[in-house]
């Protein structure tokens, strides 16, 4: 089993379970932004940062039994639930991680809607950016999202809280 692997399973062991495809992206990038040693290389999509990368380990740990993934009905859509097994936990024993603590953070984000993080996600992935500068991408690759400037203020307290949790 390799590191990456190990890791994405170690953040999995950290919550009950992560409801949404594009909100565990948009987790393992916001984590990967503070710091997190997550890998996974990302670009940007029609949701914000995505990593294929991701998807793909995601997938082989569903397959290997150390993820579940149900897949609920929604009225358009189908939402996806993921937790970890028992498999994947008897596994973790046997694997030496060097991570941070990561509760803190996962239940701040999971505390929060899909369409939060894509705004806090894309924020960051414009972080070498001016403020002014962000907050004009944000409105111009998320026009259809019409986050206020309220909404980003909020996204700006919000990385700074997760960035203090240690």
């Amino acid at each position: 089993m390799l590191e990456n692997h190990a890791k994405l399973m170690q953040f999995f062991s950290s919550t009950e379970e992560i409801v949404g495809r594009k909100k565990l992206q948009k987790m393992i990038y916001i984590l990967k932004k503070c710091e997190v040693p997550f890998e996974e290389r990302y670009q940007f999509h029609f949701y914000g940062p995505y990593s294929e990368e991701l998807t793909l380990r995601v997938e082989e740990m569903c397959n290997l039994g150390f993820i579940s993934e149900e897949r609920e009905e929604k009225k358009n859509y189908y939402q996806y639930r993921y937790q970890i097994t028992e498999s994947g936990r008897e596994f973790l024993n046997h694997y030496e991680m060097d991570l941070p603590p990561l509760h803190d953070h996962i239940r701040e984000m999971n505390g929060r809607s899909s369409r939060f993080l894509e705004l806090v996600s894309t924020m960051l992935f414009f972080e070498g950016l001016p403020r002014e500068e962000i907050t004009e991408k944000v409105y111009a690759v998320k026009s259809t999202q019409n986050y206020t400037e309220e909404d980003i203020q909020d996204g700006w307290k919000f990385i700074e809280k997760l960035r203090g949790i240690h």
